[in-house]
């Protein structure tokens, strides 16, 4: 039996398409708006160890479409690279002291020869590595445009801080409390930082979510990582000495029930506030807290621990002094470090309460009433202890207090953010050189725009070394330079950029990877720009996209680029999981090395099976099983490939087949459902097979249809047809609707919109039959038992449902 000889026929095609550049693109003028497409791939990491599974199932997806695409007439931007800045190039050269450009450039060989040999039509004319000059140039290029902007600072703050890998984290880079990279458990250490002013765009990153067609989950996760909320800013008035306590709040309405005010330890007016007595015992809990992260001081199931500073503010609505301490559950880095503690109605203020004995005073009433309080209650009510404004309702009282506050010079309205500025810089040496330089005299100055790109220095010795400076720091002279502007001497700022840099704006780079005067030619962004197809790993959900997004925003301001958004729609896919439904994992053995699945079944096998595994965004578990199925298919269309083929007239039944088969395949793969397209054609080829000829006009169409899934294959059916190459260069197929019409539908008939039965009807019944048939169906006259029907609904080709009175 004759099976598809793939080792020979892959590689062939893969040749072919390197050669002849099939899959180039170039901005042709003459190609309407229209008809232009940007599809991208979220571009991998190369790690030593390759290529996995999870890779090519959205690489695989967004190569159907793209072919799909092309063969409607589109012309596609489909490019792929690399984000090649990162720790684990730099971890790797620590433990065998092996240069990571040395080991990065190895690995995006093995990941590049991964990747061709699964047959994707990616214009690698336009690859990037994140990690060359030619591409950092740009990169730091962007970075001077944001300082320029204000958006890039300098600041000595407390920051998460990971033990093992010795550098600074982004909030954004804490799972759990732990490093995202290496799991190690995060610290606090006060160090110099760059920051980027991110805050200044959350009100954009925020409304601009409305825009964009990506799922609402994942919109979620950005809206509560952005955690817009609206309330006011009070404040408190320290009693004894000078200076004011400003708090934020969401429940201004509750300011008559605050009976304590709670700083974080690290708050600036801590050592203004605390007495003498007290001083030693605030000082010790300032340094244990110092060891603590911030998922522990935040934790919810954790005792409430604090120390009372000595010290008292005023409240402003009553003018009561209330104790001010000292807790770690408070953060300096949200809000303002300081809350007012409403025990009555803020559950973890209420448990603190209870520990330390502090006035609890209920302020909000279900019914207006005072009751005892077993635990705080946080839902809105009726003022009540609350002076002037009781009996009013939570959302009145709110407008009205605030408006108070703000007549006396109280406090006034305001809205919050839970994003933080992004820490930017990094202590380690594998990443872009930050191209600033710090001079006594003249400050910080920026490295000139025409010295760009500012070169990453070789290095004896990888290791961080754990002070807060990077491995730069050793090279003096690298370090020791001269000022740009005054031309005294100065030192070269020794943080690199974090990975998220790079991919921030990558997208850009393939517009015009090749331009050493712009980033990008603005005619070129404008030709392609935004990316109508993003896919990619959820795991991206709040760190790239977010840093993206920004950094986009930025350029639109600086009218660089033409839209505000980069990635209009946005898929995620479903991981892949070990054979069981198992998280793959080397520990437990079972990775699957996508270079032996394509060695053992082929790549179109492989393509196909990834595909039918289940729903794109759904994940799904690897079966071997399966995998040996597809390529059962695959051979079974080889062999149809094999049998006698004629121009005669095909049988009616199975040309109807193949219209029914097209509009089914079309419609899927255009909604990227392509398990039920591969469904479809397994459907038609098991009727293929079972003809004693293979008719031509039932043949091409298919070898079309199959062509953006399992292209080498494709490919060489249609050779074998005697027409010129390339399949993926011709026109997909169109199908004759009246061809592709179902002959029979199932039709269910209810009763109060209940089913009660099920019946084969022809297709096309007006409503009135279908009506008809509905009342004269045995089930329906016996269950109607004479009742007249008050109403009858039909939907054509679905249901009728009758409606009648109970009884």
């Amino acid at each position: 039996m004759s099976r598809y000889p793939f080792s020979v026929i892959e590689k062939k095609w893969q040749d072919y398409w390197e050669k002849n550049k099939t899959f180039c693109v170039t901005e042709d003028p003459d190609i309407p708006e229209e008809k232009r497409v940007y599809v991208l791939d979220m571009f991998p990491y190369p790690s030593s160890a390759g290529l996995h599974v999870g890779h090519p199932e959205g690489y695989t997806a967004t190569d159907i479409y793209c072919r799909y695409l092309r063969m409607n007439g589109y012309h596609v931007l489909h490019p792929m690279g690399f984000d090649s800045f990162g720790l684990p190039a730099e971890n790797y050269a620590m433990k065998t002291g092996t240069h990571p450009k040395i080991s990065t450039e190895t690995n995006i060989k093995l990941f590049e020869s991964q990747i061709k040999a699964l047959g994707f039509s990616y214009d690698w004319d336009r690859q990037i590595s994140t990690h060359e000059p030619e591409y950092y140039k740009w990169t730091q290029w962007i970075f001077l445009k944001l300082w320029e902007q204000g958006l890039a600072y300098e600041a000595e703050i407390p920051i998460n801080w990971c033990p093992s890998c010795l550098t600074g984290l982004a909030n954004e880079e804490v799972k759990d409390g732990k490093c995202e990279r290496c799991s190690s458990i995060v610290e606090r250490r006060n160090l110099r930082q760059w920051m980027l002013k991110i805050t200044a765009y959350a009100d954009h990153l925020l409304k601009d979510l409305d825009k964009l067609d990506w799922s609402e989950s994942l919109k979620l996760m950005q809206r509560n990582w952005i955690g817009r909320s609206e309330g006011a800013n009070v404040h408190f008035p320290l009693a004894e000495v000078e200076g004011t306590i400003e708090v934020y709040t969401t429940r201004p309405d509750t300011l008559f029930g605050a009976t304590y005010m709670v700083l974080a330890p690290e708050h600036p007016l801590v050592e203004r506030v605390t007495t003498e007595q007290h001083r030693a015992e605030v000082e010790r809990y300032i340094q244990n807290a110092r060891m603590k992260s911030d998922l522990e001081r935040t934790d919810l199931a954790k005792d409430k621990t604090g120390v009372f500073t000595g010290g008292f503010a005023v409240n402003p609505v009553n003018n009561q002094k209330i104790p001010v301490w000292i807790s770690d559950y408070i953060l300096i880095s949200y809000g303002t470090g300081a809350i007012m503690a409403v025990p009555a109605h803020d559950q973890r203020d209420f448990e603190f309460a209870c520990i330390y004995k502090l006035p609890i005073v209920q302020v909000v009433s279900r019914d207006g009433t005072e009751y005892h309080l077993k635990s705080a209650t946080v839902e809105d009510g009726i003022a009540i202890n609350s002076g002037e404004f009781n009996g009013l309702t939570t959302l009145k009282f709110k407008k009205q207090i605030t408006e108070w506050l703000k007549q006396r010079g109280l406090g006034e309205k305001a809205v919050n953010f839970k994003l933080r500025d992004w820490v930017f810089s990094r202590q380690r040496y594998w990443g872009e050189p930050i191209p600033l330089i710090h001079c006594t005299k003249c400050g910080i100055v920026p490295v000139p725009y025409e010295e760009l790109p500012l070169i990453l220095p070789e290095v004896d010795i990888y290791k961080p070394m754990g002070s807060g400076e990077s491995p730069l720091a050793n090279i003096e002279e690298w370090v020791n330079t001269e000022c740009p502007k005054c031309g005294g001497k100065a030192m070269r700022e020794t943080n690199t950029m974090p990975q998220w840099a790079g991919s921030c704006w990558y997208y850009l780079r393939y517009l015009d990877p090749h331009n050493d005067k712009e980033f990008a030619s603005r005619k070129k962004v404008d030709y392609w720009m935004p990316v109508k197809l993003y896919v990619g790993g959820a795991e991206h959900a709040v760190l790239h996209l977010l840093y993206a997004r920004f950094w986009h925003k930025v350029l639109f301001d600086l009218d660089l680029v033409n839209t505000d958004e980069p990635f209009m729609r946005l898929i995620n896919q479903g991981m892949i999981l070990g054979e069981g439904g198992v998280k793959m994992s080397k520990s437990l053995g079972n990775v699957i090395n996508p270079d032996k699945v394509i060695a053992e079944y082929g790549a179109d096998s492989m393509r196909l099976y990834e595909m039918f595994m289940g729903p794109l965004e759904v994940s799904k578990p690897w079966s071997t099983r399966g995998i040996a199925g597809i390529k059962r298919f695959i051979d079974r269309v080889w062999r149809i490939s094999e049998m006698e083929i004629t121009g005669e007239k095909p049988p009616e039944r199975v040309l109807k087949l193949l219209h029914k088969t097209i509009k089914k395949i079309n419609g899927d793969t255009e909604a990227l459902q392509f398990n039920t397209a591969i469904a479809q054609m397994m459907i038609y080829t098991g009727e293929l097979i079972g003809l004693e000829k293979l008719y031509k006009e039932l043949w091409e169409p298919f070898v079309l249809l199959l062509a953006p899934y399992a292209p080498h294959l494709a490919e060489e059916l249609w050779d074998k047809l005697g027409r010129p190459a390339s399949v993926a260069e011709q026109s997909w197929p169109e199908w004759i609707e009246a061809l592709a019409q179902e002959d029979i539908k199932t039709i269910v008939f209810q009763i109060n919109g209940k089913i009660r039965a099920r019946v084969e009807v022809p297709a096309g019944l007006s409503q009135d039959a279908l009506k008809d048939r509905a009342l004269n169906h045995a089930r329906i006259k016996e269950l109607l038992k004479g009742r007249e029907p008050s109403k009858i609904i039909a939907v054509p080709e679905k249901l009728v449902n009758i409606v009648v009175k109970e009884g």
